[in-house]
């Protein structure tokens, strides 16, 4: 999910993603080659010297093949593959569960799915969205698109409508307090847990601001 988790290139297992059929497989496969050359390029050269040319050339597609996966050169360090596993994790929770529990549950299993991949990828990510102002700029583009997505999720989770205030408050301060999170951990070298700071994000959601500064 675009800014709600440390950054990743996802690989996971079969066993991680809702079953796709062979034409979703191919495409999950291609974006992914999209991403890990774009990923090699910018840790060799820098991220406004890769092109979308040589990206193309890496991953042994066109062009025009690169553009109709990512429409810009930020959507491929910013997109992943993981909001159908988040949604269906949110749909497998028991319904008696209350919903700040539930978050905390499909947050912390999304942080693992990331920890489980290539460490470094995560790192180059979070660092691009802090150092670039075109990547950091599109995940502001992007967040409205995953607030509604979430705010379907939550509505479906509470029975509340999905379109009322609350819900959309709730949804996008979510997904602004997690993309921050990402942000944080980036701007302090990547020093602390991130597991840990989403935990401090989700008790200032649930609870609001400490008595004391951390």
């Amino acid at each position: 999910m675009t800014g709600m988790t440390a950054a990743r290139t996802p690989s996971t297992s079969s066993a991680d993603r809702p079953h796709v059929g062979l034409r979703e497989r191919k495409k999950i496969k291609t974006r992914e080659a999209i991403r890990a050359a774009t990923y090699a390029l910018v840790e060799e050269q820098g991220y406004d010297a890769t092109t979308i040319d040589q990206i193309a050339d890496r991953a042994e597609v066109s062009p025009s093949t690169v553009f109709r996966y990512f429409p810009t050169k930020e959507d491929i360090v910013l997109t992943d593959e993981y909001d159908a596993v988040i949604l269906e994790e949110i749909r497998q929770r028991p319904a008696e569960e209350p919903w700040p529990d539930t978050i905390r549950h499909v947050m912390h299993r999304a942080v693992r799915l990331g920890a489980s991949e290539d460490e470094s990828v995560s790192r180059l990510r979070t660092h691009l969205m802090v150092q670039v102002p075109a990547v950091r700029s599109r995940m502001m583009e992007s967040m409205s698109a995953t607030g509604r997505m979430l705010c379907e999720a939550v509505g479906e989770r509470t029975g509340r409508d999905p379109d009322s205030l609350e819900v959309r408050v709730y949804a996008m301060s979510l997904i602004g307090g997690l993309m921050e999170t990402s942000m944080y951990w980036a701007e302090h070298g990547h020093r602390d847990d991130f597991e840990a700071l989403v935990d401090r994000t989700l008790d200032v959601l649930e609870h609001g601001l400490p008595r004391e500064n951390r």
